[in-house]
């Protein structure tokens, strides 16, 4: 379905990211969670989503980006005055008859996180939201695996990489989710996605598509189908794959992590900001690795936003 060129080159340009907005209800606890408990806990909600937090890192990290989603109309204007106050151009298409997607996150003392979903108007994306429009002036478009375990939205999908090859951007895809994957199929998700220009698994995920238990044979096979496939290793850094051999490694960067939501969506973002400028895959790994690091040492999925000044 994705098939491309294989590398990233010349002066920064837009990204346009396709993917969910959702309403995350973060709770952060000592744990463990037994059957009946009742904890307390700090909870706040915040503005997330996967593809929605990759184009607000995207945004702080420099990057002109936009981002197509679907909201209700019980938040998309909330939503929506969110991603622009991080400096994200939304694009969010309204629902009238199905409310904003919401997380449940539980994050226990170590930062860990276990999430429980309501996809809501999210899972309704689709083809009818397109608008080729959305890709003037941008190089890359970046799809997030949650637009595909949805017969809408990879009908979108098809529309929006057909689109982004005609003008000649390229494509990446995260997988976002190896329970999703699961569900869904390995198999069907490698054969939507295959020739991909960039592929962004984490550990889990690459392990899982690739069929082998060592990340690294897994990137490397993969990298048989797509272009090119940085993989995220968690607190071990990263590494890319290319032509089936490892290309290159970088170490985490070490923090204290809070809260890992949201970390691989930054990651996803400094890597595509730094290829979008030119630089080379190492480089653009440890600037992937950087972003990640900054996006667990605090609570969210999203960049902290600047406090606004008067005059």
């Amino acid at each position: 379905m994705l098939g491309g060129r294989d590398a990233m080159s010349g002066p920064a340009a837009a990204l346009l990211v396709v993917g969910d907005v959702v309403t995350d209800v973060v709770a952060l606890h000592a744990g463990p969670l037994p059957p009946g408990a009742d904890l307390p806990a700090e909870i706040t909600v915040r503005a997330g989503g996967s593809a929605a937090n990759t184009a607000a890192w995207a945004a702080a990290l420099g990057a002109d980006a936009r981002l197509l989603a679907r909201a209700g109309a019980d938040a998309a204007d909330w939503h929506a005055a969110r991603l622009a106050e991080a400096g994200v151009r939304p694009h969010l298409r309204v629902d009238a008859a199905c409310p904003t997607a919401v997380i449940i996150v539980m994050v226990d003392a170590a930062g860990e996180r276990t999430m429980l979903t309501q996809r809501g108007a999210g899972a309704r994306l689709g083809p009818g939201d397109w608008d080729d429009a959305l890709l003037d002036g941008a190089a890359w478009l970046h799809v997030s695996g949650y637009v595909l375990f949805t017969a809408s939205g990879r009908a979108l999908a098809q529309r929006a990489v057909a689109a982004a090859r005609a003008r000649g951007a390229g494509v990446s895809v995260d997988p976002a989710s190896a329970g999703d994957l699961r569900r869904w199929g390995p198999g069907r998700f490698l054969a939507a996605t295959e020739g991909a220009d960039v592929l962004l698994p984490n550990r889990d995920e690459a392990v899982l598509l690739g069929g082998v238990p060592d990340p690294r044979a897994a990137a490397a096979r993969l990298s048989g189908r797509y272009g090119l496939v940085a993989c995220k290793l968690g607190a071990d850094g990263a590494l890319a794959a290319r032509d089936g051999r490892i290309v290159a490694q970088v170490p985490a960067k070490r923090v204290r992590a809070v809260d890992s939501t949201g970390a691989g969506d930054a990651f996803a973002a400094g890597f595509l900001t730094a290829r979008l400028s030119g630089a080379p895959v190492p480089d653009a790994l440890a600037a992937g690795c950087r972003a990640g690091a900054r996006a667990v040492t605090a609570v969210g999925g999203r960049p902290p936003v600047p406090p606004r000044t008067t005059g």
